[in-house]
């Protein structure tokens, strides 16, 4: 198409995931004539924001995805997109462009997503030929006009016979009557005026003849408009149910919807407990571990003043080995006060042990005495089993936990 530069969105959406109420197409016509443009009219209602990429396609009835266009156009976006009162626009197909067969078509507005608005009622692309027109109506109603109508051929098929008959009987009395006119001369103006009045008595049969044919005539009418309001009254039911499906579907969704977001609001319940009980075992950590933070300062502190140091006197960094080469005091374990802080340089005069769990130092006196104070740190207890695990291990003792809000 001149207009169409690049091909529109499509989606392989289907039809149970459209929303066909949200546009809605006016006056299309049951039939077009092939070889010149349409104009299709449609309203978008209130509820419905148009897009600069939507497009209005025509595809064929049966199509499965909004990839089977046949044709499409894009949309022209109305003047004022805030106005709450449903918008009416229109689009032109031109002729070179529409099919040439004579399959049902429809139209379709689908939006940037690929997803389709609205849906129009099928038409085809043929001539419209009064004799294909098929006019339907309830056998019950068909007989009972085929009966109207044979009752009234018969009535006059009778009439027809006796109105022959009657006249055939007045040839006879005519001919008659001139034969003794013949030899009655005196009894020809009687004739005469009783051949007038039958005349007009035939007339006045003939006039009745004609005004039955003319009431015929008015039935065959009427019964022409019962049957175009029954087929209008045919097409307002189905129109009907096609809206009581989609409400149908609709309720069918907002089900499904509200069952998914049950089933979030139980998930959510569920690992927000999963949570509390987790916060509450860290929280037990936690304190323990303050605990055990203020015990182990306390044992610092109580092993720095055994070795004579301050721990609130403590350089952050290491001081710098003794310069100029002068020499220790062999007899000082911790070197010479008055030189600064000074690690010992004699490990010998004072044995060392390391902790079997993090390898940490301890002077051999203090060794069993603060052993089993340091070792509860060292291990991790699950508050609710009592199960103890070493404390590089604290991925496992967290999963061990978890286990018990399951």
């Amino acid at each position: 198409m001149e207009e169409t530069i690049e091909d529109p969105p499509t989606s392989a959406v289907l039809l149970d995931h459209c929303h066909f109420s949200q546009v809605i197409f006016n006056s299309v016509e049951k039939f077009y004539v092939p070889g010149g443009d349409i104009t299709c009219y449609y309203t978008l209602t209130q509820h419905f924001i148009p897009r600069r990429k939507d497009w209005i396609g025509i595809f064929r009835v049966g199509w499965k995805t909004t990839r089977e266009y046949y044709t499409f156009m894009w949309v022209t976006l109305p003047v004022d997109l805030n106005s709450k009162s449903p918008k009416q626009q229109e689009v032109q197909f031109k002729a070179y462009y529409l099919p040439k067969d004579d399959e049902y078509y429809q139209f379709c507005y689908v939006d940037q997503d690929g997803v389709v608005r609205g849906a129009s009622i099928p038409f085809q692309f043929c001539p419209e030929n009064e004799e294909d027109i098929l006019v339907v109506t309830t056998q019950e109603e068909l007989e009972t006009l085929k009966s109207i109508n044979k009752k009234l051929e018969q009535t006059m098929k009778e009439q027809k016979d006796c109105w022959e008959t009657e006249l055939l009987q007045l040839k006879e009395q005519n001919q008659k009557m001139c034969s003794e006119n013949e030899k009655m001369g005196v009894r020809v103006d009687q004739l005469q005026a009783q051949l007038s009045t039958q005349e007009k008595e035939i007339e006045k049969l003939v006039q009745g003849v004609q005004d039955k044919a003319e009431q015929l005539e008015d039935l065959k009418k009427e019964n022409g408009q019962l049957f175009l309001s029954l087929t209008e009254q045919r097409e307002h039911r189905k129109e009907l149910e096609r809206t009581v499906e989609e409400m149908k579907q609709k309720e069918t969704t907002a089900a499904k919807k509200e069952q998914e977001l049950t089933d979030q609001n139980f998930d959510l319940s569920k690992r927000l407990s999963e949570n509390k009980i987790l916060c509450n075992v860290l929280q037990k950590e936690k304190e323990r571990m303050e605990e055990e933070n203020g015990l182990l300062k306390m044992e610092n502190s109580t092993l720095l003043s055994y070795m004579g140091l301050n721990y609130d006197s403590l350089p952050h960094q290491a001081p710098a080995s003794n310069q100029g080469g002068a020499r220790q005091n062999p007899g000082l374990v911790y070197g010479n006060p008055y030189s600064g802080i000074q690690e010992s340089p004699a490990p010998s005069l004072l044995s060392i042990k390391k902790c079997p769990t993090c390898k940490s130092d301890f002077p051999d006196d203090l060794f069993d005495h603060t052993l089993e104070q340091h070792m509860q740190p060292c291990s991790l207890n699950c508050p609710i089993c009592d199960k103890a695990f070493p404390a590089k291990e604290k991925q496992i003792f967290e999963d061990h936990v978890l286990c018990h809000t399951l």
